[in-house]
């Protein structure tokens, strides 16, 4: 039986420094695992002495949240009420109302889902082969009838096989030698048409970005693979094609600024991200004020004329300062822009004039967060937001225009949000709610920000929350997760030049990897036109 624990007071820089000291008898991945559980282990340090964080927000943090759809929100509060009623205690943490098999196994579209079935129409990127009948062509004598003609106007049939082989391929070219007996002269065989002089073809660029920068797919990862099936490519290697390729796009991510300052609307977020060359110099968190230390990637997408443009930026700098150094560009005879974030001050551009508006969606999450504990004021606000929620879809799925919308709002949900509000003010003003509680948290919040949750009500365009931004983001989180670093403040600005270009493709509906190597492929094409704007931007400055 375990005895009673003995605490041990250390603080996190002695930790890594003990970490540092036993890095010399444990291997690279034993010790990437042990130092990843003393970072946990100082987060939750710092979680636990937070007064504002509860078990039920450390549990979502340690174990991630459940869908906050608000059916499912409250049908999961019953639950848990149900089963303290029969338990007397808490029910099973593990288990989830989601994690239930379904009774049907149907999809809404009547498929029987994880069927995992395609047509050959989906197969978009896969070679065709068109194969003729043996023996018949249009035109012939029916061979049956011996009367009528065939005629090619039905459809052809389809047969998909699929082969596996490695991201990146490779061909060897034994080049024959000849070598004359008498004088020694080497005759060569020539290479053959289409070979080329580069060992690394544009699609091997392409790919390899696609696979760390679109799909998370680390270097060293990918080297494991390619060893393993003979093809091999190590990471350095890796990382120098995606260098050059960023290098050779640059100019396209530059066009890509310029369009995206003159967006309509706005959407900026941040995550943290972790650069090594600058977390292995910055100082220590002590409270004496200095240089900021934090490093962040921050997503920006803009929204102009129904297209999306999605930009990244990693370093020190928060995504309000990013903004601003977007909307430099922005032309001078357009209006201030819409822009749409969470409240925290650091999204905001302090430089530049914005319609500001905030996110919906992270008031209705603090209403989620609380529900457990107040299900039925909970439900009274979700079901309101709800509605909004409805209407914003429905004015989606008609393609109403930017001013439609606005009216169709102001009809359809201007009531429901002014219900909102008013409710909002009956519980402190008749004491219904305790302010410092959870709940009159969440109103306090609603209530404070109220003017810029509800500019969807006033001005034509405004979206309703900040999902767009995201979603982008999930990018970078999907890298930060499986590659866990950049290396140094280069890496991370070869993975923002990438990212962008490849998450705008996807969001075009366009083929990033297709793209990215017609891009390369007119590399001169794309030099010129970077001389032509540092040309342009000479004179103007002289």
């Amino acid at each position: 039986m375990m005895g009673p624990i003995r605490r041990l007071t250390i603080n996190m820089q002695e930790l890594l420094a003990l970490l540092e000291r036993v890095k010399a008898v444990l291997s690279e991945e034993d010790h990437r695992i042990l130092r990843g559980a003393v970072e946990t282990l100082g987060f939750l340090t710092r979680m636990l002495e937070n007064r504002k964080t509860t078990i039920r927000r450390l549990r979502q943090m340690l174990f991630g949240a459940g869908t906050e759809k608000t059916r499912n929100v409250l049908k999961r509060n019953a639950g848990e009420a149900a089963g303290n009623m029969a338990d007397g205690g808490d029910p099973d943490p593990g288990r989830h109302p989601r994690d239930a098999p379904c009774e049907q196994g149907v999809a809404s579209d009547g498929k029987r889902k994880g069927h995992g079935r395609n047509g050959a129409a989906a197969y978009t990127g896969a070679e065709r082969i068109k194969v003729a009948h043996e023996s018949l062509k249009a035109g012939d004598h029916c061979p049956l009838c011996e009367k009528g003609k065939l005629y090619a106007s039905m459809s052809p049939g389809f047969l998909v096989r699929i082969v596996g082989q490695a991201p990146i391929w490779a061909k060897v070219y034994e080049i024959e030698n000849l070598r004359c007996g008498l004088c020694l002269e080497v005759f060569r065989a020539a290479a053959p048409e289409g070979v080329g002089d580069k060992k690394y073809d544009e699609t091997a660029g392409s790919m390899l970005a696609l696979l760390n920068y679109g799909s998370g797919m680390p270097f060293h990862r990918l080297e494991r693979l390619q060893r393993s099936v003979g093809i091999p490519l190590p990471a350095s290697t890796q990382w120098e094609i995606v260098q050059e390729v960023a290098g050779v796009v640059e100019p396209a991510h530059g066009e890509l600024l310029r369009q995206a300052a003159q967006g309509e609307v706005l959407h900026n977020d941040d995550t943290t991200m972790k650069i090594l060359a600058l977390m292995q110099g910055r100082r220590a968190d002590d409270g004496s004020g200095g240089e900021r230390s934090g490093v962040f990637t921050s997503g920006i997408v803009s929204i102009a004329e129904g297209r999306r443009i999605t930009l990244f930026f990693t370093g020190n700098r928060h995504a309000g300062e990013n903004l601003s150094d977007v909307l430099r560009l922005r032309a001078s005879e357009l209006g201030p822009p819409i822009q749409m974030c969470d409240a925290l001050a650091r999204n905001v551009p302090q430089e530049f004039q914005v319609i500001l508006a905030n996110c919906v969606a992270h008031g209705r999450r603090r209403f989620v967060e609380v529900a457990h504990d107040f299900p039925e004021e909970c439900r009274h606000v979700l079901e309101i937001l709800g509605e909004v929620y409805r209407n914003d879809a429905i004015a989606r799925e008609r393609g109403m225009s930017a001013e439609a919308r606005l009216a169709f709002h102001q009809a359809q949900s201007g009531p429901l949000m002014g219900r909102l509000k008013q409710w909002f003010e009956v519980q402190f003003a008749e004491r219904k709610v305790e302010p410092n509680s959870g709940l009159g948290q969440a109103v306090a919040y609603m209530t404070k920000h109220w003017e810029k949750l509800t500019l969807f009500l006033r001005v034509a365009g405004a979206p309703l929350d900040n999902s767009a931004a995201e979603r982008a983001l999930k990018k970078a989180i999907l890298h930060r997760r499986n590659s866990l670093f950049f290396k140094t403040a280069k890496g991370a600005r070869v993975g923002d030049v990438l990212m962008s270009l490849i998450h705008t493709c996807e969001q075009s509906g366009a083929d990033p990897f297709y793209y990215l190597t017609e891009l390369q492929r007119h590399s001169e094409e794309l030099a010129l036109t970077r001389l032509r704007q540092l040309g342009a931007w000479a004179s103007a400055s002289c």
